[in-house]
């Protein structure tokens, strides 16, 4: 279910499907890396303002689930015009800004971006662009990244899928939303 918060600027409405908490897996591979499953946090949120606010932690995971370090961490800021068109500045932890251009397709919640600037700082590893698409899928937001090395052509690395996280908050808006009729046996309800 994709709710829309009163206080969300209005610009940001086709973006509300992103708006909340995901957690999930995925798998990470790109030549020069190991090979790993991770798993991944991600955060959208806003403040009024005409952009959300973006937080994503991955960390590779073992044979069991278990995490074992940290893999990659982004934070940035999505914007979207009346055209459609999403803008984005992110950061990441290992050095590298970037600054990406894309589309929200028409009729269904998928975002489709491309590096238009990219920055790097000299402890940085060689990265020179990237793809990413991002959409919402049966409640659940996928997402794959492709990027390329001056090494190495354009090509998939990281893809995941991630479900929204509830939180006790959550729990509690939606508690004090029921209706004061809701029947005692449940059954009813259904009716």
């Amino acid at each position: 279910m994709i709710e829309i918060p009163s206080d969300l600027h209005k610009d940001l409405v086709p973006l509300a499907f992103l708006l909340g908490n995901w957690t999930g897996a995925g798998v990470h591979d790109f030549p020069g890396a190991e090979k790993c499953n991770f798993g991944q946090e991600v955060s959208f949120s806003h403040d009024g303002r005409d952009f959300l606010e973006y937080h994503s932690r991955t960390w590779v995971l073992d044979s069991e689930g278990n995490k074992v370090k940290p893999l990659e961490t982004e934070t940035g800021y999505w914007r979207i015009d009346s055209d459609r068109k999403v803008e984005v500045v992110m950061v990441r932890d290992d050095g590298v800004v970037e600054v990406w251009y894309g589309e929200l397709a028409d009729k269904k919640p998928q975002i489709d971006l491309v590096t238009d600037a990219v920055a790097r700082t000299a402890a940085s590893g060689p990265y020179s662009g990237g793809k990413r698409l991002y959409g919402y899928v049966k409640s659940d937001l996928m997402w794959v990244g492709e990027k390329q090395t001056p090494e190495i052509p354009l090509r998939p690395y990281m893809s995941a899928q991630l479900k929204k996280a509830v939180t006790p908050e959550d729990v509690e808006r939606w508690a004090k939303a029921l209706p004061d009729d809701m029947p005692d046996d449940g059954i009813a309800f259904f009716k």
